[in-house]
């Protein structure tokens, strides 16, 4: 009997940043368990998505994982990427392919109904990377407690109390890898942004805590950083950012992003698929900055 291929859940998965990495930790062999708030379309020629997570289900959780360890890996077999599965189990057959899960992770009393069905569809979990995302900008005067409140659930409060769940089941396990995708944001503000960026350094102060705790447990915890992505987000009243003329006069011409140009989605996927690999042994409670230079200009 073939052993299960590792398991991955990638929050945010629907589009941008999250579907990059979910399409990445396919690529590297991953059984990936894709969530979004928003359904989640698959490939050009793949298979229609399934796998909702309906309100009240719940499924037992599967047993330990059969080769995956914290310590110096060996390294597991997979083949090339065969695009998106439907929500049928799938053990073995669901290496290097992409599992849709519908779920919101505001709802923080829906995280272990989640982290059950996943686990008992494709195996136990051997890494969690917190993408889901959203960004309202408004100006201090003019935020209110409501739109404040629900930025943090989605961008604080649902990743810290996911990759607690999920850490406690890694920990029991002594094996797996969290991802929190942070932002620039936490350490450098911007106007407009005081809800998206406290939650983003909140997430990077989580980080740093769960890594101390989860560590002798063999669970490695870390964050990546991006600056700037060509993504849905970049577009702001209608307009990419990243193509905009203050952006070609002040990151561009000026200097201020060294790699002159921002980065695709694919390149923070590169980042995590390292922290995520069995060649990760000995990095947790770190910041990986992905920005093309920005925060060390001034």
């Amino acid at each position: 009997m073939e052993p299960r291929p590792p398991v991955a859940l990638v929050t945010g998965a629907a589009n941008g940043i999250g579907r990059a990495i979910a399409e990445r930790l396919r690529n590297d062999g991953f059984a990936v368990a894709a969530v979004d708030v928003e359904s989640i379309s698959p490939e050009a020629g793949g298979e229609a998505p399934g796998g909702q997570l309906a309100s009240g289900s719940s499924d037992g959780a599967s047993g330990p994982a059969s080769g995956w360890a914290s310590g110096p890996a060996s390294g597991w077999a997979s083949g090339p990427a065969s695009g998106w599965a439907s929500g049928e189990p799938a053990g073995a057959d669901a290496a290097g392919r992409i599992v849709p899960y519908t779920a919101d992770v505001a709802d923080l009393d829906g995280h272990d109904r989640l982290l059950d069905r996943v686990e008992d569809e494709l195996g136990a979990l051997a890494a969690l990377v917190n993408v889901a995302g959203i960004l309202v900008p408004e100006p201090v005067a003019k935020l209110t407690l409501a739109a404040y409140r629900h930025q943090h659930a989605v961008l604080l409060d649902g990743p810290v109390w996911l990759a607690r769940s999920a850490g406690l089941r890694m920990a029991a396990r002594h094996c797996g890898r969290i991802v929190n995708i942070t932002s620039v944001h936490a350490t450098n503000g911007e106007a407009a942004s005081l809800a998206y960026d406290t939650a983003k350094a909140g997430l990077e102060a989580a980080t740093r805590t769960l890594a101390i705790e989860l560590g002798p447990c063999g669970v490695l915890v870390n964050s990546v950083a991006p600056g700037f992505v060509q993504t849905r987000m970049s577009i702001v009243d209608g307009r990419d950012e990243t193509e905009s003329e203050w952006f070609r006069q002040i990151y561009l011409e000026h200097g201020r992003l060294p790699l002159r140009r921002a980065a695709q989605p694919a390149e923070i996927a590169a980042a995590v698929s390292h922290l995520v690999s069995p060649d990760n042994t000995y990095l947790t409670g770190q910041r990986v900055v992905v920005d093309g230079g920005l925060i060390v200009t001034f």
